[in-house]
């Protein structure tokens, strides 16, 4: 049986005609640069996310940049955020001349460790980004209170976590900013690249869309140095049409998620091989604790685990292999093998296994089987 990670066709199939509608629509208005299309996005994405603005953007990566640049931070400032996240939280920092600094993660969400973060902050400390990582929200409360305490500014990295919740709010409304990634791998994907900039701040949105338009106000007068940050109206609007099916596609995620819990335990693997991830703020009632962008496993055996499934025909993936402090580019901040023990250990033992709202019972039964098969 062949068992993709993530299946994209079965995934659009039943709103394909919604979807062509909206490029026909589209196609007819003209109007393909920002636009009413563009508004309609960002007030209904905003409610979604409980914050009061919502400001599109070209990608998740564009979105935490425009945020650093919207706070002024360049050269001799610091950035503390995740060593284990995609690189484009620590490279957007990096493109700005400024230096990203790590704080460890915790073992059982992947998430930037709320009591590592005082350690690395320093005089130079600039903003605060912990990471969402895999769908469930970082410890916000105590890293909030901690940037309140020293006047910090946090920007969330929600890319992997629309719609997932904490007792502090929805992924992306916490802090001062949140940021969002559309590509199209995302719970909530665009048939391109987009992101979003999430702020109840008024002052901080009004800067934020100024600056994805090269800080041109009115057109061809420049307040600031911007970029060409702008969300395609086509995206927009796709983005709209799925925006309403999002809660329903991450309730299959869950009922998923649940799946694999109730064959691992069954197949007598539990405490005899993977590790299954925890919703570490499920105990506070939330209805999404957990979106399960991606249902992640610690493994022992990992790359032999991942060999023999691909042998079967399971897809899998590694989130992520190299911890960000040892990537080559990053060797001049200093950092070594056993700075961060436990992103070096998550990059070891950590395995995505398919969690795609369309996966079958069947096809998860095939994958907790193949695992069974590889450790007995």
């Amino acid at each position: 049986m062949k068992v993709p990670l993530l299946d994209l066709k079965s995934h659009h199939e039943p709103i394909q005609g919604e979807l062509l509608e909206a490029v026909r629509r589209i196609v007819g208005t003209g109007q393909f640069i920002l636009g009413p299309e563009v508004v309609r996005f960002e007030e209904a994405l905003a409610d979604y996310c409980g914050a009061r603005h919502a400001i599109g953007v070209s990608s998740g990566s564009d979105a935490l940049l425009l945020c650093l640049m919207a706070l002024g931070i360049g050269p001799g400032d610091e950035v503390v955020t995740s060593p284990y996240s995609f690189f484009a939280t620590a490279g957007v920092v990096a493109r700005l001349g400024a230096k990203p600094v790590f704080a460890d993660i915790e073992p059982e969400s992947c998430n930037m460790d709320p009591k590592k973060i005082e350690k690395a902050l320093s005089p130079k400390t600039r903003a605060l980004i912990p990471v969402h990582l895999y769908g469930q929200c970082a410890d916000m409360a105590p890293i909030i209170e901690l940037a309140r305490k020293r006047n910090i500014p946090v920007i969330e990295d929600a890319a992997q976590a629309v719609g997932a919740e904490h007792p502090a709010g929805r992924a992306a409304s916490m802090g001062l900013a949140g940021c969002l990634s559309f590509f199209p791998t995302k719970n909530l994907g665009a048939l391109g690249d987009a992101g979003a900039v999430l702020t109840n701040d008024p002052a901080f949105a009004e800067k934020a869309r100024l600056l994805r338009v090269h800080g041109s106000q009115p057109k061809y007068y420049h307040k600031l140095v911007g970029g060409n940050f702008r969300i395609d109206a086509l995206q927009a609007a796709l983005l709209g049409v799925k925006l309403k099916y999002l809660d329903s596609w991450t309730r299959k995620r869950r009922e998923n998620a649940e799946r694999y819990r109730r064959l691992f335990s069954a197949g007598g693997l539990v405490n005899k091989g993977p590790t299954l991830p925890r919703e570490v703020h499920a105990a506070k009632g939330l209805v999404l604790p957990h979106i399960y962008h991606q249902f992640v496993i610690r493994a022992p055996r990992r790359d032999a685990l991942r060999e023999f499934l691909r042998e079967k025909e399971v897809e899998t993936e590694v989130y992520y292999p190299i911890p960000l402090h040892l990537q080559e580019c990053f060797r001049s901040l200093g950092y070594k093998p056993g700075d961060f023990p436990e992103a070096e250990k998550a990059a070891a033992e950590t395995l995505a296994l398919p969690i795609y709202p369309e996966l079958s019972a069947k096809q998860q039964e095939y994958v907790v089987e193949s695992i069974a098969k590889f450790y007995r």
